[in-house]
């Protein structure tokens, strides 16, 4: 596209490339080997645990742990390039050892949530079908019933504590095993982590060049992750992203990421490696300018992530609107809110004006909200750093064109609303497996994202909010994410969620479910306090009060759970 095309291009830095050809490197396994050379023993990985301990894993020393288990994987275990290893690991030290050793194998690397059931975890084995898992301790009773019909033939089992020092290792897994009773015995033949890593390590003394010949086999056309999607809107699917689609959307995204320095920046990681945008540019992101990254097992309850901010010179961290929202509302943060802090970025659900507001003030830096979708590796929007715009997800990253369009695919008027559709190097190869579903998603080299949004005359793009989640009063479109920001900045409401009930007068009405933050708050005063500020068909109809609002693992709220209760109820009334 021409420059007048792409008028978003004016606001990217001095420095930032418009467009990127290629990625650097052919494969991921290729780039995490080569920045590991280039940092060496400078800290990558720190796992810090809620009571400060902690433990720590060099460049150099996660490179060559990741090197090993590759040669386990390959020659041990059997796996050629292209098999499927599932990894079911929260943010710790075993989890980037993990991943790059996957990589490094030429094999594709399979992330899956924890804390899913058995049942859960036996849909995602029958569709991706692994060779090899790692999982946590914590949750490997669960593989017994999870592998009924879909056995798995290699089992690697790490633990939160792996590789911190002795001490804390220990006291850790007491607590675990005889305090909290988290760990139970692994009746499945299975291997350490440690362990398989010590037995690739004598392998690789026997054999030479075995890594460069694992990644030989691949190119960067091949499928690096198969990462399903959060199913907030239906069915989970796994997204194809190719080593190049990674490899290039981290790039697009850290070129747009100014002010940062190579070897010195600290970044938080409190949303799980598992997720995409965690994935992609906290874990290889940061990564990539040898960052030091700290990894938080569970940032649940919030006051986990109180010592790694007291410990830690944190400069920069990601989040989801709750995760802001919550620590905004922590004594301890206001009290001593990070010092280092340059900025932070949201994503994964829309970040509330009030919220970005509060942060602020708070921390004295801003939060720059980005937007993206699994099937985008994920980022293809960006605020760039200092030309942050407040209720703006930014401009399109480089080589990326964001388009708005309406039901016939035909581009709307400057400042109107219309589904986004992308185009770009980081878009996804198609669903595994599911060739009607890549059809329907992806047409004509566009990805449709499902989202509604608009694009101002300097580039710049908003969300209105997900086209499934428009609710239709009247004749007349309410998004839900309007009203949402509405009610948010009532200072007795803590969370709050917007869904469309069916009703018989006006087609839908609006329903608002609301955590509150004051006691005595009131439906009626919400109503009144929607009334100042929205037009009549906009203000909910109804009010719910909740302890708590259904969230993803990452903390989006899930209205599609809401929905699904409202249509329970009347099919039972």
């Amino acid at each position: 596209m021409l420059d007048q095309e792409r008028p978003w291009t004016a606001f990217y830095g001095p420095s930032v490339r418009k467009s990127i050809e290629a990625p650097q490197y052919r494969t991921i396994g290729d780039f995490v080997s080569a920045t590991a050379a280039a940092f060496g023993d400078l800290p990558a990985f720190t796992t810090c645990l809620p009571n400060g301990m902690n433990g720590t894993l060099s460049f150099k020393q996660a490179d060559e742990m990741s090197d090993a288990l590759a040669v386990y994987l390959r020659e041990i275990a059997g796996l050629k390039a292209g098999d499927r290893v599932a990894i079911q690991v929260p943010n710790c030290l075993g989890y980037p050892i993990a991943a790059m050793a996957v990589f490094k194998a030429g094999c594709v690397l399979v992330n899956i949530n924890p804390l899913y059931t058995p049942e859960e975890m036996a849909k995602q084995f029958a569709d991706s079908e692994p060779s090899a898992i790692v999982i946590v301790d914590m949750f490997a009773d669960k593989l017994v019933e999870a592998m009924q019909g879909h056995p798995i033939p290699n089992v690697i089992v790490t633990r939160v504590a792996e590789f911190l020092p002795a001490m804390p290792r220990m006291i850790v897994g007491a607590v675990q095993k005889y305090w909290d009773k988290t760990i139970t015995p692994i009746t499945m033949p299975h291997i350490r982590l440690p362990d398989a890593i010590k037995a690739g390590r004598a392998k690789h003394e026997s054999l030479h060049n075995a890594l460069v010949e694992y990644r030989s086999s691949i190119g960067p056309d091949d499928v690096a992750c198969l990462q399903y999607t959060g199913g907030t809107t239906g069915v989970s699917k796994g997204a194809m992203l190719t080593h190049a689609n990674i490899l290039m959307n981290m790039e697009q995204t850290m070129e747009l990421i100014q002010n940062l320095e190579k070897g010195k920046e600290v970044a938080l990681t409190a949303l799980p490696l598992y997720h995409i945008f965690a994935f992609t540019v906290n874990f290889l992101g940061f990564y990539s300018i040898g960052a030091r990254n700290i990894l938080i097992p569970n940032p649940r309850p919030l006051s986990n992530l109180k010592r790694a901010f007291e410990n830690y010179k944190i400069t920069w961290m990601s989040g989801v609107n709750t995760l802001f929202n919550g620590l905004n509302g922590e004594v301890w943060f206001q009290d001593t809110p990070p010092k280092y802090l340059k900025f932070a970025s949201a994503g994964g659900m829309a970040l509330q004006g009030v919220v970005a507001e509060r942060w602020e003030k708070v921390t004295g830096k801003p939060v720059l909200e980005g937007y993206g979708l699994t099937e985008s590796s994920p980022v293809l929007t960006f605020n760039p750093f200092g030309k942050t715009r407040l209720n703006s997800i930014g401009v399109p990253v480089p080589s990326t064109e964001l388009r708005c369009v309406d039901d016939d695919g035909a581009d709307v008027a400057l400042g109107e609303a219309g589904e986004l559709i992308a185009r770009g190097p980081q878009i996804m190869k198609g669903y595994w497996n599911k060739p009607e579903e890549t059809a329907k998603t992806i047409q004509n080299g566009w990805l449709l994202t499902g989202d509604i949004g608009v694009m101002d005359a300097d580039g710049y793009f908003r969300i209105v909010d997900r086209k499934k989640d428009m609710i239709l009063v009247s004749g007349f479109n309410v998004y839900p994410n309007e009203i949402e920001d509405i009610i948010a900045a009532h200072p007795g409401v803590e969370e709050v969620a917007v869904i469309g009930v069916p009703d018989g007068a006006s087609g839908e009405a609006v329903k608002a479910f609301v955590v509150k933050r004051d006691a005595t708050l009131s439906k009626d005063a919400i109503r009144a306090y929607c009334k100042e500020h929205l037009t009549a068909y906009k203000v909910p109809k109804s009010v719910e009060f909740r302890d708590e609002l259904p969230k993803s693992n990452v903390g989006k709220i899930l209205r599609k759970d809401l929905r699904a209760e409202q249509t329970e109820m009347k099919a039972g009334a």
